[in-house]
C-alpha cells in the first residue's frame, strides 16, 4: 500500500502537555490490556490502552507523541522522508499486529494524531456504532495478499515462422529503403504486425490475471485491488499485474494459499505470491468525520 492521511488536531493546553498529542494506532474490543505489556509504538514510546466513555468495551491503542515530530507541519515533511515513513509504518504495523493476534482489532491510518487521551475515548464513544461494525465485519478473519507477476517473455511477442525461401536465402536485413520499390511498405506492415502481437500478448496477461482474482474472490469474503507496486519497493523483475488483498475466514486461508499458488502455475510465465496473515487493513473504514477533512493519506504497506 500508498496511501496517507494525516489527522492533526490542534488546541492550546492540552491535559499531556502542549508539545505533546496521541497518536492512535487502531481501536479493539475485548483486549486483555496485559497483552500490550512491553509493546513500544511510533518513536520507541510505550504503547497504552484507552477505553471508550461509551458501551460497547471498545478500547483504543495509543501512545506520546512530540508534536515537533508529529504535528500537522512536521508529518507534512516527515512523510516524504522514506526512511521515516518506513520505520513509522513498522512500528504502526507491530502494535496493530500483536493487537490483532489478541483480539478483533480495526487498525486506523498511519499518523493519525489527537490533542489528548480524552480526546481519543470521546472519539471512541461518538463514533462507537462504526467501530463496532468494523470490528464486526473482521472478527475471525484475517486479510491476504497475492501478487501476480508476468516475467518478460510473456509479455513478448511471439515471432512468426520464417518462410522457407527467406531461410535459404539468408543474410543481412537490409532498409526498408535499400530494398527496391515496395520495400518501405512491407516493413510498415511488419512493425504493425509486431505492435499487434505485443498487444495481443499483453491482452492475454491481463485475462490471466483477472481469471487468477476472480478464481480467488470467489473464495474470500471480500476483495480489494490495490495499484501495482514500484518495481523499486517490489524488488521483482516481473511486471506486476495483479495487486489484491481478499478478506479471508481463518478456516479458509489453508485452502486459499493453496489456490493462489496453483494460479501461478496454471499458467506459463506468470508468477504468484502469497503473503499474511495480516491485520485488514484494506477491509475497514474507521475514518472519522474529522479525519476526512485533514491532510496527507496513507496506509502502512
Amino acid at each position: 500500500m500508498t496511501d496517507h492521511r494525516t489527522v492533526a488536531e490542534h488546541a492550546p493546553g492540552g491535559s499531556i502537555g502542549e508539545d505533546l498529542a496521541v497518536y492512535l494506532y487502531g481501536v479493539t474490543r475485548g483486549l486483555d490490556p496485559a497483552a500490550l505489556d512491553d509493546t513500544a509504538g511510533v518513536a520507541g514510546a510505550p504503547v497504552r490502552a484507552v477505553p471508550s466513555a461509551g458501551p460497547g468495551g471498545l478500547t483504543a491503542l495509543v501512545s506520546t507523541v512530540r508534536l515537533d515530530e508529529y504535528g500537522e507541519a512536521a508529518l507534512r515533511e516527515n512523510l516524504e522522508d522514506l526512511a521515516w515513513l518506513e520505520a513509522t509504518a513498522r512500528a504502526h504495523h507491530e502494535v496493530v499486529d500483536r493487537a490483532a493476534h489478541a483480539a478483533p482489532t480495526a487498525p486506523v491510518r498511519i499518523a493519525t494524531i489527537y490533542r489528548d487521551d480524552a480526546r481519543v475515548a470521546q472519539v471512541l464513544a461518538e463514533q462507537g456504532d462504526r467501530f463496532a461494525q468494523a470490528l464486526d465485519r473482521v472478527t475471525g478473519r484475517a486479510e491476504w495478499g497475492v501478487k501476480a507477476y508476468a516475467h518478460r517473455d510473456a509479455l513478448e511477442a511471439d515471432e512468426p515462422a520464417e518462410p522457407p525461401q527467406a531461410a535459404e536465402s539468408a543474410g543481412p536485413a537490409p532498409g526498408p529503403a535499400a530494398q527496391g520499390p515496395g520495400a518501405g511498405t512491407a516493413y510498415l506492415r511488419r512493425r504493425q504486425q509486431e505492435r499487434q502481437r505485443r498487444a495481443d500478448a499483453g491482452r492475454k496477461v491481463s485475462e490471466q490475471a483477472t481469471a487468477i482474482h476472480d478464481g480467488l474472490a470467489a473464495l474470500a469474503v471480500a476483495s480489494r485491488h490495490h495499484p501495482p507496486q514500484d518495481p523499486k519497493l517490489s524488488g521483482h523483475a516481473g511486471v506486476q499485474i495483479l495487486n489484491a488483498a481478499y478478506l479471508l475466514d481463518e478456516d479458509d486461508a489453508p485452502g486459499f494459499a493453496d489456490a493462489a499458488r496453483a494460479a501461478g502455475e496454471r499458467y506459463p510465465g506468470i508468477e504468484v505470491e502469497v503473503t499474511g496473515p495480516w491485520p485488514p487493513y484494506s477491509f475497514i473504514d474507521t475514518t472519522t468525520p474529522e479525519a476526512a477533512e485533514n491532510a496527507p493519506q496513507g496506509a502502512p504497506r
